[in-house]
């Protein structure tokens, strides 16, 4: 929390700015390019992160696919993970959240201009109807992030279990999976610290259809993990 307060309290003549111009773009976001709401959230993650001693660094970013619509599927740490994808993505994305997120300040704003998806994690066929959507959209050309483990972490960078039925969506799709290890990011807001920090994010090398089209979503779930796990460990 400390962190929070330190990015409020460095950025505090600016803050008003930026939360009324994502008011605008969540007010009017079906006119407003996707590129220039890729380059509103770098620039907000980039000040929020200047004032609270975080720095990003990222990797692979020449794995991500440049042609066609993909899906990242990120280990998950905490509430910052999204933010550190957003400062460093060269392609605008839009994520499925737990309901729980749907509505919180500031992050709400985020969610509307990224049209993302709130997935009440209790309620299998509401579940569905969100990973059918998702699907649709990615082969319309929209690219999606989805948090395989369903809930965050709470082992710092231990990964947890991958589950099979969030990678429904993207064998839907018929779209590239790209694994991105997030390594670190816990410590943004779960740590009393204001120390300065340093994230990495690792894109690796993308899933093709043809790569998994004759597996499981439970096999293709392990072999994600694996190779996030072999990053994060290493």
């Amino acid at each position: 929390m400390k962190r929070i307060w330190l990015m409020v309290l460095k950025n505090i003549f600016t803050v008003p700015y930026w939360y009324l111009k994502l008011c605008y773009y969540a007010l009017f976001s079906k006119k407003i390019s996707n590129e220039k709401k890729r380059i509103l959230f770098k620039e907000i993650v980039t000040r929020a992160n200047q004032g609270g001693n975080v720095t990003v660094r990222a990797y692979g970013l020449q794995n991500i696919p440049k042609d066609q619509p993909f899906m990242y599927f990120p280990n998950h740490q905490g509430l910052y993970d999204v933010l550190a994808l957003l400062c460093n993505s060269p392609y605008f994305f839009s994520v499925v959240v737990k309901k729980e997120l749907e509505h919180l300040p500031f992050l709400n704003k985020i969610f509307q201009i990224m049209g993302a998806y709130a997935i009440d994690r209790d309620d299998v066929r509401q579940s569905m109807k969100v990973i059918q959507k998702v699907s649709q959209e990615v082969a319309a050309g929209k690219n999606f992030l989805i948090f395989p483990e369903g809930t965050r972490s709470k082992n710092k960078n231990q990964v947890g279990s991958f589950k099979g039925g969030t990678f429904k969506a993207a064998t839907k799709a018929k779209c590239p999976i790209v694994p991105v290890a997030i390594v670190d990011s816990y410590q943004v807001f779960d740590t009393n610290s204001i120390k300065p920090i340093v994230i990495q994010v690792h894109y690796l090398e993308p899933l093709y259809y043809k790569d998994y089209k004759m597996m499981k979503t439970t096999e293709i779930a392990e072999l994600v993990e694996k190779k996030i796990k072999k990053v994060i460990d290493n």
